[in-house]
């Protein structure tokens, strides 16, 4: 009786969760402009995919989340591993610090730290700003999660491959990325969507040629809320769930 009340007490607490998206999923199919169902459309979609100024925002959300993952996952990676082989506990704990840390403060700094850089070097806010930026609270993800994989990972498989003749690069190539792989791609997964979501940073570090697409969607969404943010909105759960559960796949191997 006790499980049944919890698995009941679970359920609500998801469908809680999760109602606010499937209201939005439902009447992004809706043929009418409001909140009142006048019938199946795909309507909203095609003027989703027809709007040029989502199309250059997806494009850019895009590319700033492919390349800020690519390099934050290969930064993440060697952090992990570096804590792991020396043991550090507090730089470990450090990388807590950027999770907890307000975006807003976050974004504030970088812009500050941007601005003070681009007297020297003569440079504007755009797309390499953003990339930046993404990298520098994607590898707090990425080395949390490569770590936890280590830490359940027996060190003396290494040293038994160095023992028989490799070097330390090579017993790493050869046995410990191999066994840590499913982690380094559900990390970086998550900083792929990490930084396609991110708004707060991104809208402070952004040039104006640099927008992304949550922030089109931001300022579509202040106008007054149209369908098609609807549409645009119930692609981006529908994929993103797709990657996190791929990720969570991954981390369980």
């Amino acid at each position: 009786m006790k499980g049944r009340a919890l698995g009941i007490y679970a359920g609500m607490a998801i469908a809680f969760l999760h109602a606010p998206l499937a209201i939005l999923v439902a009447f992004s199919f809706n043929s009418g402009r409001f909140t009142v169902w006048q019938g199946f459309s795909l309507h909203w979609y095609r003027a989703a995919m027809l709007d040029p100024q989502l199309s250059e925002g997806l494009i850019n959300s895009v590319v700033i989340a492919l390349f800020a993952s690519v390099i934050s996952t290969v930064i993440g990676t060697m952090a992990a591993y570096g804590i792991w082989r020396r043991s550090a506990p507090v730089l470990s704990g450090t990388l807590y610090l950027s999770l907890v840390t307000p975006e807003i403060v976050t974004g504030v700094s970088l812009l500050a730290l941007f601005e003070w850089a681009f007297r020297f070097l003569h440079l504007q806010l755009g797309l390499y700003t953003v990339v930046i930026a993404h990298v520098a609270f994607s590898i707090a993800y990425v080395t949390i999660v490569i770590s936890a994989r280590l830490r359940g990972y027996d060190r003396t498989l290494e040293e038994a491959a160095m023992d028989l003749g490799a070097s330390q690069w090579r017993a790493f190539s050869r046995v410990t990325l191999p066994a840590i792989a499913p982690a380094i791609a559900a990390a970086g997964l998550l900083a792929l969507v990490v930084s396609f979501d991110d708004y707060v940073i991104t809208s402070l570090v952004a040039g104006v040629d640099s927008e992304t697409l949550p922030m089109v969607i931001y300022a579509m969404a202040r106008r007054g809320v149209s369908p098609v943010v609807n549409a645009v909105s119930a692609l981006i759960v529908v994929a993103f769930g797709a990657i996190v559960l791929i990720s969570q796949r991954l981390q369980a191997r």
